[in-house]
């Protein structure tokens, strides 16, 4: 059974998001704070992680981060922070999604389910694109810059996926969000502009001048040809 892990120190929260999320099929744990939340993660593995961003021991986006140096599981927020920026460093630490609070149950459910499907289909293509030297074993999930190594969350692999299996195809936000089923509820374009702000960071030499996921100004992204 597919368990998430729920990061949220209130209580009522909590359990209001557990019996929801059992209803619709999944296994959950609850950790009340984010040392907890990172301990279980290395500990027990969830499926995916649910987590607040206010926490009483360490920021949620700190948790983000100790967790990306260990892990991929895919991460959504919950914020009830207005400051747009709060969720685009989010993103960019590599964060899958967010919600904001306050936030229908129902709506959470779905965005469980789309990040969960989103990194299954990075698992399900059988094939292995490539443009210069930057490789991406897509059913292994693998990306190599040069003969190094990439890590990656789901989401970002997904993205630069969609990118790099239609080299010189020039994406707009909208449509990279339909590539990652990311258009449902209040996903929002600036979402893309830190993934792949992320993206760069870690594949290209120097992201300032980046070889491989390309701006077309005033339109969107795209991925060099090969």
């Amino acid at each position: 059974m597919t368990t998430v892990l729920v990061v949220e120190d209130e209580a009522g929260i909590a359990r209001l998001v557990c019996d929801y999320l059992e209803h619709a099929g999944f296994q959950t744990k609850v950790a009340r704070d984010g040392r907890t939340a990172v301990a279980t993660v290395a500990r027990e593995h969830p499926d995916l992680v649910v987590l607040d961003l206010r926490l009483p021991d360490i920021d949620g986006l700190d948790v983000t981060r100790l967790l990306r140096k260990e892990s991929e599981v895919p991460i959504i927020m919950l914020t009830a922070r207005d400051d747009e920026s709060d969720k685009l460093i989010g993103l960019e630490l590599g964060a899958d999604d967010y919600v904001t609070k306050p936030f229908s149950p129902k709506e959470l459910v779905a965005r469980v389910r789309t990040v969960l499907r989103r990194a299954e289909a990075a698992h399900a293509v059988d094939e292995i694109v490539r443009t210069g030297e930057l490789v991406l074993d897509l059913p292994r999930r693998h990306v190599a810059v040069d003969g190094r190594a990439v890590e990656l969350t789901a989401t970002e692999f997904q993205l630069l996926a969609a990118m790099v299996r239609a080299p010189g195809r020039v994406f707009t936000r909208g449509q990279l969000l339909d590539a990652i089923h990311g258009v449902a509820f209040e996903s929002y374009e600036r979402a893309i502009d830190a993934h792949v702000k992320n993206i760069r960071r870690k594949i290209e030499t120097d992201p300032r001048r980046p070889r491989y996921v390309l701006t077309v100004y005033g339109v969107g992204y795209k991925a060099a040809e090969r």
